[in-house]
This record gives structure tokens, C-alpha cells and sequence, in this order.
């Protein structure tokens, strides 16, 4: 962490005077409250300053002093004070971080109707937010209500990362973490974790010691573990397609070994089972409801990306998934990743495009959500590709969303079923 004095510096040099502070006593920071960009959190108002820096401040999002790095530093309202956040500098990707405002007008235009039945899932004063911005490659989100903050994953700068609900702060939870993707919660409330560079799926104990619970099948390593979620009995079900092992972004070169299989891993015995090995690019995957249905994203599907549906089977001989069923279809150049379910069925799909030319990013960026039949209902537009989402806050009914450099959220008229 950077002292507050020499921020103060930084910040009145890079503004040209425009930010004039002075550090008071206790080493806040005060002065003139002129800001780029402010957001209300709570009774704090957050003051978000975006500099254009050459180097020496660093931060959490790229290498300490790289040239051409966009620095953020949060500053605090409160009680008509302006005091220095205390947290570290975020650092932002290049590019310019003023280009989302959250939406003055309401409705928020954001949320898009594509069929009457979405009007009950809207809220009139629900607004778009982003809430930090900055990262690599946005992913797994998952909410802690007990501690009442967000995990969420930042695969390519290989480090979990915490956003705070009480101050929206944004700090490092885990780094490195093993280039993690998606994270959940078993049902003693632990952290699960799909580790792309180990190619395991680890639980974080009470006491933080981590406790492999697979890496391998059959005796051969899994590819990259993806996506996970634990269903009531205490199982835990992952995918596992080879994206984490195809370079050096999300992982490190190596030949898959297994199919891009749907594992699950039994509650009581701990022992690994595949349940699918014919799809490709095996991606997000979550319950319906009452847990008697799977859905699962095939993010490699040709001619189109696609969801799956499969009956839950459960006899004495074990679990199996039968009855496989098309979802929703892209029927373009639309591709799915993370899903979320709803207490009502509903399915909200992080979406965006295949890569195909041609796609319209406009078009396609943001959430999908669907009915239990598969109608497509909503859209809500984001200005970067949604990787995974989730549900929180107090009520359950908060849209988290991990959207490729940033993470937004929105809140909705229906809750996350658990």
C-alpha cells in the first residue's frame, strides 16, 4: 500500500492542481472535492479518481509501476469529510473508465423486455451498477452473506479477488490462486475452487488449509476444472473442458488426458464419478429448484453454442443424467458461459458473442434469461462480455455479474434459489 501523502502528491501533479489535497491529522487524506466519477455506497459516498500515470504507483490489476497504467484510488464522503479509503490502488485497464454511467432514467434501459413475463422480474428502480472495474478476465462470482462480500476470480492475473459490500472496497482474497475460475460454497458454507493451473478442485478449510478433492480420474489429470456447483445432498458437480491448458492465459500449455467431461463428487464417500464425456467444451452448469433437473453449457457446440437439459436419476446404483434435451440454442453467433437459476426456474445466462464476424457486441453482451421452457425473456446490456453470475445480497436478490474487465450488479424481483 501506497502512504497517503505520496497519493496526495500523485494525485495534485497528474490533475495539475485540479485535486488539491493535504494531509491531515491521523494521515487522511482532505481538500477539494473535485472528482471523474462518484458512486453511492450505503451513507459513504465512494470518490473514484482516474489516473493516467506513467509508473511507481502499481496495483492490483497489472505489474507495480508499468507504463501507461490507468491507476484508480477510491476516496471517502462521510460527514462532509473527504478521507483517504485506506485501501489498496486498483488498477485499471487500459482504456477509458468513464464510459458506463449508471443509468439516470427509469426504467433502466439496460433491462431489456423480450417478453411480457420479464416485466415481473424487473424492478422499476432497479439501475445497472458497475461496481469495480480494472481486471483481466472476470469470472465465478460467488456471494458470502455471512461476511457479506463476493468472491469472484480473476483468472489471467491468477488471483481471487473480494469486493466488500459493506464499503465497496476491492482487495486480494487469495493470490496466487492457482489461475481459479469458478467458485461456490458446499453446504457447510466452505469455499470451493476449480484451479485451472493445478487442474484440481480444491476446499478451503475453516483454518484456510486447502484440501484437494479431485485432480484426477481413472488416473489421468483433469484438464482445467471450470465451473461448480453443491446441490442439497451435499455432492459437488464441476466440468472440466480444457481451456485453462490451451496457453498461457488462463493457465499453462498441456494435452488433455479426458474428454470434457461433468463430474460429480459424492457428498458422503468423496469418491469422483463422470456423468458426461460427449460434450464439447463442457462450461457452466446449476439446478433447477428442486435440484431435478441439470442444466449444462455447451460452449463449443457447432453450428451453434448451447444449453442442455437433463433429468436428474437417482436409484441405489447412483446418480445418472438421462433424457438429454436442447435448452435454448444460440440460433447465432451468440455463446453462453456461467448460469444462475432462479427460485421461479428462470435461467440468467452470462452471454455474449462466439467470435464469429459479424457478431453485434451490442446485440449480444450482457444476460439472457430464459423460462423454465426455454422462452427467452430478458436481456440486460452490458458493455463487456458477461463470464458468470450469481445471486446475493441480504435478499437474495441482487445480480452479480462478472463481465470480462468489470464486475456489475443489479437488483432484481425474484431471488437466486439456493
Amino acid at each position: 500500500m501506497v502512504a497517503v501523502e505520496a497519493i496526495g502528491k500523485k494525485l495534485e501533479a497528474a490533475t495539475q492542481g485540479r485535486i488539491k489535497l493535504q494531509t491531515l491529522p491521523g494521515g487522511v487524506l482532505g481538500g477539494e472535492k473535485q472528482v471523474v466519477w462518484q458512486t453511492q455506497v450505503g451513507a459513504i459516498q465512494i470518490l473514484r479518481i482516474s489516473l493516467g500515470l506513467s509508473g511507481g504507483l502499481g496495483g492490483a490489476g497489472g505489474p507495480a509501476g508499468a507504463q501507461g497504467q490507468r491507476v484508480q484510488h477510491a476516496l471517502r464522503v462521510a460527514d462532509g469529510d473527504l478521507q483517504s479509503s485506506a485501501e489498496p490502488l486498483v488498477a485499471e485497464a487500459d482504456g477509458d473508465e468513464m464510459d458506463f454511467e449508471a443509468s439516470a432514467r427509469l426504467p433502466d434501459p439496460r433491462f431489456r423486455i423480450l417478453d411480457e413475463k420479464a416485466l415481473a422480474l424487473r424492478l422499476l428502480s432497479g439501475t445497472v451498477e458497475r461496481l469495480a472495474t480494472g481486471f483481466y478476465w472476470a469470472e465465478g462470482p460467488q456471494w458470502f452473506g455471512d461476511g457479506r462480500y463476493l468472491l469472484f476470480s480473476d483468472i489471467p492475473n491468477d488471483r481471487i479477488l473480494r469486493w466488500d459490500e459493506t464499503t465497496g472496497a476491492i482487495s486480494d482474497f487469495r493470490k496466487p490462486s492457482h489461475h481459479a475460475n469458478g467458485l461456490a460454497r458446499d453446504r457447510q458454507g466452505r469455499l470451493l475452487a476449480c484451479e485451472h493451473g493445478t487442474r484440481r478442485v480444491t476446499r478451503t478449510e475453516y483454518d484456510g488449509r486447502i484440501t484437494v478433492l479431485a485432480d484426477q480420474y481413472k488416473g489421468k489429470r483433469l484438464n482445467s476444472p471450470n465451473d461448480i456447483v453443491c446441490p442439497s445432498d451435499g455432492s459437488i458437480w464441476f466440468t472440466d473442458p480444457p481451456f485453462g491448458i490451451l496457453g498461457w492465459w488462463e493457465g499453462e500449455p498441456a494435452t488433455p488426458e479426458l474428454p470434457h467431461g461433468v463430474y460429480r463428487i459424492d457428498g458422503q464417500t468423496g469418491e469422483l464419478s463422470c456423468l458426461l464425456d460427449e460434450l464439447q467444451g463442457s462450461n457452466g452448469l446449476a439446478f433447477s429448484p428442486d435440484e431435478q433437473v441439470l442444466y449444462v453449457v455447451e460452449s463449443r457446440h457447432q453450428p451453434n453454442r448451447c444449453v442442455w437439459a437433463y433429468d436428474v436419476a437417482k436409484n441405489s446404483a447412483g446418480v445418472a443424467l438421462k433424457n438429454k434435451r436442447v435448452f435454448v440454442d444460440a440460433n447465432g453467433p451468440g455463446a453462453y458461459d456461467g448460469i444462475a437459476v432462479d427460485v421461479q426456474g428462470n435461467v440468467w445466462c452470462g452471454f455474449g458473442s462466439s467470435g464469429a464476424a459479424g457478431a453485434d457486441l451490442d446485440d449480444l453482451d450482457g444476460v439472457r434469461v430464459y423460462d423454465r421452457e426455454g422462452r427467452p425473456l430478458a436481456h440486460i446490456a452490458l458493455p463487456e462480455r458477461c463470464a458468470n453470475v450469481c445471486f446475493g445480497g441480504a435478499k437474495h436478490n441482487r445480480l452479480f455479474m462478472a463481465a470480462s474487465h468489470s464486475l456489475y450488479a443489479l437488483h432484481v424481483n425474484t431471488r437466486g434459489a439456493v
